[in-house]
């Protein structure tokens, strides 16, 4: 069998609590794949294919001990701006559309999401799906293929999760049971209370509440924990702003407005002080400096420009901060970027910062979805020392490198220091031998001693941190009404 999470909001927990659930089936034996037939993010992942998905279905998928596949994530919707998205399909770019044109497509895009889950079912025979967003969005039920309209379809138990910590739990559960559709309430087969502070005993009464308010049973109340997992979307990032400095290394990660896959800076967090520093803030305390990727390399560039960003970036050339391009990152460090069109809807020319001689050039509606596995041979104190690293791409567009040095066999770009550099692998510090390499010379120059990062630190595969959330999970849910759900054996191969 399989079971649905959804949310009384965004950013509750559903994601965490089916990573979770697939990593205690996963312990018990019990084979199991994530499912989320919509998602938007712009943090994705490539799997073994070159299909591109949600990060937080490769995240679960790897909880649950099996690969990422496209099935898992059908529909991939990222912003590019102006209320238009592109719309991934089973991997694949689809096309660029305004959001209320996307709406006429919502039961084709339902069939192939059903489609993708029965796949998986047979596959694996049990299915974890993961809602989007909160599940009573009234106005949204007629086209809602992430909740109501893929609950009904599909017809599974639903367990609900709601986030203690925001305050209003309560009105969180309670409105939203009220507000599901007839046909739908009656599935729901139990409330998870989320990110409680302090001891669940505490709320015992509060249980007690809210199952005589909503005859529901409440399965567990979880606490609040900090394990190391990658994010998810754009309302993890507001997390990570206010920081205390923690470690002496101090790292700048420019906030874009379209910024793509910050989780490739994750595992520098847990060994530095990372700021996500927005466009027209002084970098000028700053150790190394790193332009992350985008969804849209000319509008973001543009912002950056306005708020006079490449004067900084000179600056701190000039002092010697090594500084760093990821994917539209790469892009904007180099000298031109040439568009027909791709990017803006516009064809023109855009002068990108000249750290880099590189010019990039957007002439088709073509990506780049691609596992990657390379040496870096770049030149200077930073790449000689990462040797071979994992990642990925997902890029529109493609790069000239000049006269510059390779930073990796056959990819990027680096100055003659070794100093600026440029790749389109994303995931590249996410490899703990990339991460020493750029922490070790950080700390060598801030005088610093440095603490080798370890594998076991990487979060997105990291087999520790999925049993660590699994045990969390279990000791304050009820197991065994949830492994009700599901069966131990498969349909399928």
């Amino acid at each position: 069998m399989s079971l649905i999470v959804l949310g009384t909001a965004s950013h509750v927990g559903k994601s965490v609590t089916v990573a979770a659930l697939c990593r205690a089936l996963y312990r018990r034996g019990i084979p199991v794949a994530p499912f989320k037939s919509q998602n938007m993010s712009l943090n994705s992942y490539v799997t073994g294919d070159g299909s591109e998905i949600g990060i937080a279905q490769a995240v679960q998928a790897f909880a649950a001990g099996v690969e990422p596949e496209a099935d898992m994530n059908p529909v991939l919707l990222k912003p590019k701006g102006d209320a238009v998205s592109q719309v991934v399909l089973l991997g694949r770019p689809y096309k660029d559309v305004q959001i209320r044109d996307y709406y006429r497509e919502t039961d084709a895009l339902l069939a192939e999401a059903v489609a993708a889950f029965e796949r998986l079912q047979r596959r694996f025979g049990n299915v974890v799906v993961e809602g989007a967003g909160g599940a009573a969005e009234v106005n949204l039920y007629d086209r809602d293929i992430a909740n109501i309209r893929l609950a009904r379809s599909l017809r599974l138990p639903i367990v609900l999760v709601a986030d203690i910590e925001r305050g209003g739990v309560f009105a969180q559960v309670y409105g939203t049971l009220a507000l599901l559709p007839e046909d739908i309430r009656p599935l729901v087969a139990g409330v998870i209370v989320n990110k409680f502070r302090g001891d669940p005993e505490l709320f015992t009464s509060g249980v007690e509440k809210l199952e005589e308010l909503t005859g529901v049973p409440v399965l567990g109340v979880v606490p609040y924990a900090e394990i190391p997992l990658p994010s998810e979307d754009s309302l993890s990032i507001a997390d990570k702003r206010q920081r205390p400095a923690s470690q002496p290394v101090r790292i700048a990660v420019l906030r874009l407005p379209r910024i793509s896959n910050f989780t490739d800076f994750e595992l520098l967090e847990q060994h530095a002080t990372v700021d996500y520093v927005l466009p027209g803030a002084s970098l000028a305390d700053y150790d190394c400096i790193i332009l992350p990727g985008t969804k849209n390399t000319v509008e973001d560039l543009a912002v950056l420009n306005r708020h006079g960003v490449g004067d900084e970036l000179r600056l701190a050339r000039e002092r010697g901060v090594p500084i760093i391009g990821i994917c539209g990152g790469f892009q904007m460090l180099g000298s031109r970027i040439a568009d027909a069109g791709i990017e803006s809807g516009t064809p023109a020319e855009h002068q990108g910062f000249g750290l880099l001689d590189v010019v990039t050039a957007f002439t088709g509606y073509r990506k780049t979805t691609v596992q990657v596995r390379r040496r870096a041979t770049g030149p200077g104190p930073i790449l000689p020392a990462m040797g071979e690293v994992d990642g990925y791409e997902i890029h529109m567009g493609e790069t000239e490198r000049g006269g510059l040095s390779e930073a990796f066999d056959g990819e990027g770009a680096a100055t003659p220091d070794g100093l600026v550099f440029g790749t389109y692998m994303h995931g590249l510090f996410q490899n703990p031998g990339a991460a020493n390499a750029l922490l070790a010379y950080l700390s060598e120059r801030c005088g610093v001693p440095f603490e080798p990062v370890t594998a076991e630190s990487s979060a997105l595969g990291a087999a520790a941190s999925y049993d660590d959330l699994a045990r969390h999970f279990e000791e304050h849910v009820d197991m065994d009404a949830i492994l009700a759900y599901f069966t131990d054996g498969t349909s399928g191969a």
